[in-house]
């Protein structure tokens, strides 16, 4: 049984991640909090922590001296995933932790098995794409017979109770949270703007995000084929694009053809510590996404103070909060992202909030801040839960 957090009933836990050292994806970042959270919860219990693509630890993140990490990022990549079950099912077969913990779907697969075999239980984290559209049998089994599934966004618990066969009560929610430290208001850096050779008055849009074929559903062309329309609004208006990708030379093709060189910077790759200082060069944060399962980027760009547009389809509606914080768009249409833009940007758009950049961020912080993720984690926990 696992008791409310300060019970010595939950002695240790197994947690699965794919990875928390090095990149810093929307999964990634959120394991790290977990582990973060689950520590300061349950500062007594035992925690084993087994990493798929990271090779070691490294110093950007804090966790308690007893935590032991294992990796199977060394190994050929070929191998990677047979060692990384191994080490799944030979740890959790040996030593039967309370609970096993696993923040990408794909791993509950070595859980239902560890399960049946050694009675361990265990969670699955459900962030976006990856949990959407299952058809995989295994995986629904998997997904079923796990004790509970915690989602970051209503928009994907929604899908999963809508496609699979799910118990609706084993179904919660815990959103995506966010370093606020790191993330904070502070004026247009000068360093980034004589980088871009821009001045602190020309209206600047930005979005971060990879540039991958598989990561265009981010919007960023919607927003490049959205800027002539804004430029007749607003001539001196920018794009910057932070991220890197072999998605570029399409975007450079696109640029080029509707003769935006002048009004879009493809960034690139910046260092993590950058991130914070690109966001207060901007203007307005836009990703007019219809794919994401949540997107920390809105939280941070929020805590910056910026008035910040998404789409009206995915994950982006639970981190604008339905529109208090931010604006959202039809992610398919252009002329709406262009009109919404030059509101914004025109200080017309309605919703005051978004003009108070303190009063922003605290909205933020009140409602997605690390603070926030604790309670609802310990809730989470607070009612006795019985397994089999």
């Amino acid at each position: 049984m696992l008791k409310s957090p300060g019970s010595q009933e939950l002695r240790s836990f197994h947690l699965w991640f794919p990875n928390i050292f090095g990149f810093k994806g929307g999964i990634q970042v959120y394991s790290a909090f977990l582990l973060q959270a689950l520590q300061e919860l349950y500062p007594e219990s035992e925690y084993e922590v087994f990493l798929k693509l990271d090779k070691q630890a490294t110093p950007d993140l804090t966790f308690l001296d007893k935590t032991q990490f294992h990796f199977v990022g060394g190994w050929p990549k070929l191998m990677q995933t047979p060692v990384f079950a191994t080490q799944l099912l030979g740890y959790g077969v040996g030593k039967r932790p309370d609970l096993a913990i696993a923040t990408h779907i794909n791993f509950t697969l070595a859980a239902n098995w560890l399960k049946r075999v050694a009675g361990v239980p265990y969670w699955a984290i459900a962030h976006g794409v990856e949990a959407w559209d299952i058809q995989q049998p295994r995986l629904q089994q998997a997904l079923a017979n796990a004790d509970r599934i915690l989602a970051v966004s209503e928009y994907t618990r929604d899908r999963l109770l809508k496609e699979q066969n799910l118990d609706p009560h084993k179904v919660g929610l815990l959103p995506n949270t966010f370093d606020e430290s790191r993330f904070q208001i502070c004026p247009k850096p000068a360093y980034l703007l004589e980088r871009y050779n821009l001045n602190a008055d020309r209206p600047l849009i930005l979005t971060v995000g990879r540039l991958s074929e598989t990561d265009r559903y981010k919007g960023y062309d919607r927003i490049i084929e959205a800027l002539p329309t804004i430029l007749q609004q607003i001539p001196n208006a920018h794009y910057l694009i932070v991220g890197k990708g072999k998605d570029r030379d399409r975007v450079e093709r696109l640029i080029q053809q509707l003769n935006l060189q002048n009004h879009v910077t493809l960034a690139g790759f910046i260092p993590d510590e950058e991130l914070c200082d690109h966001y207060n060069l901007c203007d307005l944060f836009a990703m007019p996404s219809k794919g994401e399962g949540f997107g920390i980027v809105y939280l941070e760009a929020l805590a910056c103070g910026k008035p910040t547009l998404g789409g009206n389809q995915d994950g982006a509606i639970d981190a604008l909060c339905r529109g208090k914080l931010g604006a959202l768009v039809d992610p398919n249409s252009v002329e709406e992202i262009a009109q919404t833009a030059i509101a914004i940007l025109n200080r017309t758009y309605d919703n005051p909030l978004m003009y108070q950049p303190e009063a922003l961020r605290q909205a933020v912080i009140d409602t997605f801040g690390f603070k926030r993720f604790v309670q609802t984690l310990a809730a989470l926990f607070s009612p006795a839960i019985s397994y089999p």
